[in-house]
């Protein structure tokens, strides 16, 4: 059996050894602490789980818990000092017994700390030093020594996301809430960047009439080079579509003789379009959902009928949606 096939095979056995003994009720308890906690949630750990804490503080602090990873070593050397009795303070440790978190107990308890151990040993000093504590089962390592931190970093991880949007449901935390703490990269831009932001609109937008001769639409089709043209009234009212797609079956199916046939025989009358005010995430998501029809334009329509733009899917992906 290749080894990738068969590491995947245990990984996922050891995985669900976990979900299956894991206990919801220990979690339970951390996050009524979590909820009526008045002060900050600290999170630390050693090596490989310090690394984890990092991620899932970083993970609170982006659903807005006031929540921050303090290095076990830094507290020991004067940074303590920035916790308070209001505060929460989470160990992550696979053994429990690593000496740096120990150390930490007796000055955290003299601050009136809550501390809470989350760890893989039931047994461990952490877990007889902390107020509350969570255990992570871990069957296996997936390192053949039993020795690197790689189911044991899993779950951690599990846990701190489970934690995470538990918290956002529990404190009803609006998308738009959300948003405030994104403002820039792809979660930004997906929930801020609307249609009219990166339609092509006025003179860039190919028109045409319904009585307008194939031949004579050839050059706004490729000079707007937007892979279609729009079929509109006087009104500007959208009647239909026109593609580069349709142009070659149109060839293939009648010669040269179609070139003479008008816009209103040769469009497709029942185009998919989209308002300026949606989401341009929304309006890839349209051109997307039917994969065998996939389409790369939509007709950006005013109250569902005036032409007022054309977005291309080529646009929302250059725009990093």
């Amino acid at each position: 059996m290749p080894v990738l096939k068969e590491l995947l095979q245990k990984e996922r056995e050891y995985l669900n050894d976990f979900f299956d003994r894991f206990a919801c009720d220990q979690a339970d308890e951390v996050l009524k602490e979590m909820m009526k906690c008045q002060g900050m949630v600290f999170f630390t750990g050693v090596g490989k789980s310090g690394l984890i804490a990092k991620k899932i503080a970083a993970t609170m602090t982006s659903t807005g818990m006031r929540s921050l990873y303090l290095s076990p070593m830094d507290a020991l050397h004067g940074d303590i000092g920035i916790v308070t009795e209001n505060d929460l303070f989470v160990m992550l440790s696979k053994s429990g017994e690593s000496d740096e978190l120990i150390q930490l107990l007796p000055i955290l308890r003299s601050k009136g700390v809550t501390t809470i151990a989350v760890v893989s040993n039931k047994e461990s000093r952490l877990v007889k030093g902390c107020h509350l504590h969570v255990y992570l089962p871990v069957e296996k390592e997936l390192c053949p020594f039993d020795m690197a931190p790689t189911i044991s970093t899993t779950v951690q991880m599990i846990f701190g996301d489970l934690l995470a949007i538990a918290l956002m449901r529990l404190r009803n935390l609006t998308k738009d809430q959300f948003v405030e703490n994104h403002p820039s990269g792809r979660i930004g831009k997906r929930v801020l960047m609307k249609v009219k932001d990166l339609m092509v609109e006025g003179n860039g937008i190919p028109i045409c009439a319904p009585q307008h001769k194939l031949v004579d639409v050839l050059v706004e089709l490729s000079n707007k080079k937007c892979g279609c043209i729009l079929v509109v009234d006087e009104s500007r009212l959208l009647e239909g579509i026109f593609t580069d797609g349709d142009l070659r079956r149109a060839l293939q199916n009648h010669g040269a003789a179609v070139l003479d046939r008008p816009m209103k025989e040769l469009m497709s009358g029942s185009a998919k379009w989209i308002g300026p005010q949606k989401l341009a995430w929304e309006a890839m998501q349209d051109m997307e959902r039917d994969q065998k029809k996939a389409i790369t334009v939509l007709p950006v329509l005013e109250d569902g009928r005036k032409v007022v733009g054309l977005i291309k899917l080529h646009d929302i992906l250059q725009a990093g949606i």
